[in-house]
């Protein structure tokens, strides 16, 4: 451990990355306020990603395995993320990033082929946690479009676009010499080309029979051994899919005209039976009237009942508008299965891994375009399970998210109680059939908690302990409003295009459970928690006029400007809140209009957050209000406070008054840095807040907005910057287009050239001024040109007199200032020790029913954790403030700058967290260049610089966040959360926390013959595969059709394969590797040498002996 001041600093010799942390304090080495012991160093720290939530953005491929109960899902992005049992999930990546056409599990082998768009066929290894790639074979004469791989087979059978198929062995991945070529398998007599093979299938009764599917309509049935077609059957429709009867008589295929075709194997003429399962009835023998194609057809056997035939598409054309269906056709009922999304795939899950035995299907799992949904097809109706998996992040685009680590144990239970109400009804009752694998052994124990803002004015609470994630409580924050009843009916105060309700910021006290969001529309809702129902007749409402006439300016240089304090004679001014009274100009101009209409009916509110206060920004002089760029809220205090590009207001939410009300200037004094003037106001919309929910990935360019119309109340007119200097504009990466115009603290809709904006609020306890001797109450307030200012908060006594004095506030006088927009302030103690907010612990508001009680709860006190108001000033206080460019420590109250690193010359910081690790504090950062690096507080040593993730859309930007512990996450696709950590601790954990997607499973025996079967040769033949396609038998491949490429898995799957116990032939193939079979020829030559070394050795000697004592002249 070192203790760490500017002259150890010096002989430490912090390489060159951290010469520009330099110390701009003149403070004497054996001050106090430099002896902080730091403990933490770079070997803390490792990058590595953790775990992916949510559903597989693009998905194109769907496999499971009936034996292990894994499910595997393959995207349009070369994504493979794989499932068990709830809380068993994976995600493995192909390094081409090539769409995945099919999946094909080894059954109960723990290893799955996949086969991709740029024609390469992958082996994954599944026995170890994090799957890898055995082997890989590059084809590259031939476009796969089919692959088959028969249970229990070592030969995988691969269609291609030119309508051949191979053989290729998956063990060695290498190809078979056997081809089946398209033009053997057609009629002799025909001169068309089939087509793609779109199917292929080996005869459940018989191995040595393929059927084969050409996308023109021809399917044949191909004898294995003696290499010809046995039958032909022609339909004069295209083929999308092959299914068989597992007697291997009959199959059926589906067809592009929503046709089904029913054929009998040994009747190749005709098929036996067409049905049109969403047509019109055939008469006379016509043609059935067109419908939309088949996609995939299933024909699945019953022991004691009819038949299933279950498939997706083949909707009549005149159904205009109508969902996409899953059809389950059983005996004569035929049951139409709604869906919100495209179908991409659809699996039924049988009781038996065995093709030739009788099925009995008890679920479907049908992948959608943007969700998963499993069927029970045991039920009556149809029901579907609900899916324990946390696939519905995108439920509602993504707008904003927050991550708490270490939160109050009693939350989880507490938000985990009033969701469980929330639930929907109807569900299967019986268990979730996707069930493999076993969980990790996690060894953290602390809870985590992620908060997701969403488009539609939702907000998901999740919990995210132990590396899982599971949906607790939903809250819909519209109810507060009216809705329109039609799009005509639109309000026309909206300042959005779409999604009026969207979420923009969240600011949540775990400890007193009070929430409150900010919303595209200019709103803020606070929230309280609680367990009982409650119906509230009149919403509690604010409208607060914060728009100001805009000003240019001329800034001083950043480092020139002085740092002036109140002195004790400074009187501090109180501000008034401007009236507000919702009406219109004579002239039809809107004027003090909320965006949003608050309902005027009772509200009845269930159990979890109830909302305690609306406040909204209105309309001034027909101009819009400017979107919220900063928020926070602080349970012991009672207030919230939130600011945008025009000014700041804070709220007593107890008191239900607006405190101050103020435009950015204002906050200044007569201590502002910059020349102010004026110029001609610009009025232009604002653009739609559609750019926070990009589901389809659109980033939408902010638009300038300054407006200048003038305040109501105040009567000299107020200046805001809104052309800086070019040494002051925040640097813009050239090369990322989604920041040259759009871009802030928050990431929000405040141009390059906007007017100086709140970026960043942060309520504390602490020393004010420079002649302060105790801490008091305070707000600290961050802009958009790097300054920081104090607003003092003179707080009642925390008893009845709270509900009825007011709160006085007012600026301190105190200016700060850094380079770039102030992202994050925070605080530590004498220690180095993180000083969280003052907050309360949390109380049922909705108990107190009589006098007694009422009085109770007035004279409660907040719960402080910050240091008392008596704290003398030799107990100093460390702010750490950091902007896009650079991070300060400053020695409170002397407001001395002691450490000052400059984070990024190049780029910007888009997200910076003062978080606690390992017993101790550090900050962390995320560059829009892509870099996560994290600095020892408070020295600002770097610790970590790892280029991570190169920013390619505004909504990473907008959704990464950094928590305790060394935890981060972001939206990594519409779709899905990634989850980081920066902590070498959890990297070494991270093994053990996985969960076992492979787990040792007996595989169930085959179906019986039967007494008769046997007797007469009837039931399943097998064949004898290795006798066809090995070398000796089928000759040597062709060199240039395929390549093989060696794994990165492979040593390592080569092992963890071995060690499993799942029979013999499983061990053996796994066993026998190639090179481990060479290596054992070669020891059995070696000993056969040296048994014939020792026994040549004998005779010699025998011989030698036998001659020894004779002369020559005796032999």
């Amino acid at each position: 451990m070192k203790k760490f001041n500017p002259i150890r600093k010096v002989l430490d010799g912090l390489t060159a990355v951290s010469s520009s942390s330099s110390s701009s304090s003149s403070c004497q080495p054996g001050n106090r306020e430099l002896e902080i012991t730091e403990i933490l160093h770079s070997e803390h720290f490792q990058l590595c990603k953790t775990v992916r939530h949510g559903f597989p953005y693009q998905p194109s491929a769907l496999a499971f395995d009936p034996v292990q109960k894994i499910l595997a899902i393959g995207t349009q992005t070369g994504a493979l993320r794989l499932f068990g049992r709830p809380g068993v999930e994976c995600y493995c990546q192909h390094d081409s990033g090539a769409a995945v056409i099919q999946l094909q599990f080894l059954i109960n082998e723990g290893a799955l082929v996949s086969a991709l768009t740029d024609d390469t066929l992958h082996l994954w290894n599944l026995r170890q946690k994090r799957p890898a790639v055995l082997h890989s074979l590059k084809f590259s004469r031939e476009r796969i479009t089919f692959c088959h791989l028969p249970f229990q087979s070592k030969w995988l059978y691969v269609g291609t676009e030119r309508g051949n198929i191979h053989i290729v062995n998956v063990e060695s991945f290498t190809l078979s010499g056997y081809v089946i070529m398209w033009n053997k398998a057609i009629e002799l007599s025909s001169k068309s080309h089939p087509g793609p093979v779109v199917h292929i299938s080996d005869n459940p009764m018989d191995e040595g029979k393929l059927l084969i599917g050409f996308e023109s309509g021809i399917v044949v049935l191909w004898d294995l051994k003696s290499k010809k077609g046995d039958y032909r059957y022609t339909y004069d429709e295209a083929i999308h899919s092959v299914a068989w009867h597992h007697e291997g008589k009959q199959f059926i295929c589906s067809h592009s005209d929503g046709t089904l075709t029913i054929w009998n194997v040994r009747s190749p003429a005709k098929c036996i039976q067409t049905i049109v399962p969403h047509g019109k009835q055939i008469k006379d023998g016509k043609k059935p009237e067109p419908c939309k194609p088949i996609l995939k057809v299933e024909y699945k056997t019953t022991r004691y009942g009819d038949p299933f035939i279950i498939l997706s598409g083949g909707l009549s054309y005149d159904t205009v508008g109508r969902r996409p269906c899953l059809t389950v056709m059983h005996g004569k009922s035929t049951a139409v299965l709604e869906m919100d999304y495209p179908i991409v795939d659809f699996l039924t899950l049988c009781e038996t891994p065995y093709p030739n035995d009788v099925q009995e299907p008890y679920a479907v799992v049908v992948l959608l375009e943007k969700d998963l949904v499993v069927i029970d097809l045991a039920q009556n109706g149809y029901p579907i399970f609900e899916n324990p998996y946390p696939l519905s992040i995108h439920e509602s685009p993504v707008t904003c998210c927050e991550y708490f680590a270490d939160c109050p144990v009693d939350l989880i239970p507490a938000l985990y109680s009033v969701g469980a109400r929330q639930k929907r009804q109807g569900y299967s009752k019986k268990e979730w059939p996707i069930s493999g694998g076993n969980w990790g052994v996690g060894t953290q124990s602390y809870p985590e908690i992620i908060i997701t803002g969403h488009a539609d004015g939702s907000i998901k609470f999740w919990d995210a302990s132990a590396i899982t994630l599971q949906v607790l409580y939903k809250l819909k924050t519209a109810k507060v409003f009216e809705k329109s009843r039609n799009k005509d009916d639109k309000p026309s105060t909206d300042i959005v295009d779409e999604d009026p309700y969207a979420i923009q910021m969240i600011s949540w006290c775990p400890e007193s459970r009070v929430l409150c969001v900010a919303g595209v529309s200019a709103h803020v809702i606070i929230y309280r928690f609680s367990k009982q129902e409650v119906t509230t007749e009149v919403i509690s409402m604010l409208e607060v006029r914060l728009l100001y006439e805009i000003n240019d300016l001329e800034s001083p240089d950043i480092e020139q400007v002085a740092t002036p304090s109140g002195g004790p004679n400074s009187q501090p001014i109180v501000f008034q809140s401007h009236p507000s009274t919702s009406s219109s100009s004579s002239d039809g101009i809107r004027d003090n209009v909320p965006c949003l209409r608050v309902k005027s009916s009772a509200l009845k509110q269930s159990a979890g957050y109830q909302v305690e206060l609306v406040i909204q920004l209105v309309w001034v002089s027909g101009e819009p209000p400017q979107q919220i760029t900063s928020l926070a809220v602080n349970s012991a205090y009672g207030l919230v406070v939130f600011g945008n590009c025009n000014g700041i207001a804070i709220v007593d939410y107890i008191q239900k008054a607006v405190l101050l009300n103020l435009g950015t200037v204002e906050l200044y004094g007569s201590n502002d840095p910059y020349q102010r003037q004026p110029r001609s106001p610009r009025k232009t919309r604002q653009p739609s807040g559609a750019g926070l929910s990009d589901i389809n990935e659109s980033t939408v360019a902010s638009e300038d907005r300054c407006k200048s119309p003038t305040s109501a109340k105040m009567s000299r007119k107020l200046s805001l910057p809104t052309e800086l200097k070019p040494e002051l504009v925040p640097f813009l990466d050239v090369r990322d287009n989604s920041f040259s115009r759009s871009r802030s603290s928050s990431v929000t809709s405040i141009d390059k050239e906007s007017r100086e904006a709140i970026s960043s609020l942060h309520f504390c306890e602490t020393f004010t001024r420079k002649p302060d001797v105790s801490t008091s109450p305070c707000l600290w307030v961050g802009t958009t040109l790097g300054t920081v200012l104090v607003i003092v908060l003179n707080l009642p006594p925390g008893c009845e007199q709270r509900l009825l004095q007011p709160v006085i506030v007012s600026p301190s006088g105190t200016i700060l200032r850094l380079k770039g927009a102030i992202l994050r302030m925070s605080f530590l103690d004498t220690l180095g020790a993180l000083i969280p907010p003052a907050s309360e612990s949390w109380r049922e508001p909705n108990v107190p029913e009589d006098k007694d009680d009422k009085d109770r709860l007035k004279k409660r006190r907040p719960v402080s954790v910050s240091p008392s108001s008596s704290q003398e000033i030799s107990e100093n206080q460390y702010a750490v403030i950091c902007s896009e460019k650079q991070a300060k420590v400053i020695s409170l109250p002397s407001q001395n700058c002691i450490y000052k690193h400059n984070i990024t010359e190049t780029s910007f910081v888009l997200r910076g967290d003062i978080v606690s690790m390992s017993n101790s504090t550090c900050l962390a950062c995320f560059c829009a260049n892509g870099h996560i690096m994290t600095f020892s507080l408070p020295s600002l040593r770097p610790l970590l610089d790892v280029n991570y993730l190169p920013l390619t859309n505004m909504r990473i930007a907008r959704t990464f966040c950094f928590t305790n512990n060394g935890q981060a996450l972001y939206l990594v696709s519409p779709t899905e959360i990634q989850r980081i950590t920066y902590s070498q601790e959890t990297c070494e954990n991270l093994q053990e926390m996985l969960g076992e997607l492979f787990t040792p499973v007996e595989t169930p025996e085959a179906p019986n013959r039967g007494f008769f079967k046997g007797l007469f040769g009837g039931g399943a033949q097998s064949l004898d595969r290795e006798d066809l396609f090995g070398e000796t038998a089928s000759g040597k491949p062709s060199r240039s059709l395929a390549q093989h490429i060696p794994g990165p898995g492979g040593i390592e799957g080569v092992k963890g394969a071995a060690s499993g116990v799942v029979g013999e032939l499983a061990r053996a193939r796994w066993a026998l590797d190639e090179r481990g079979q060479k290596i054992g020829e070669l020891e059995e030559r070696t000993t056969a040498m040296l048994a014939s070394a020792d026994s040549f050795s004998k005779h010699a000697h025998d011989m030698m002996l036998k001659y020894k004592d004779k002369k020559w002249y005796q032999f």
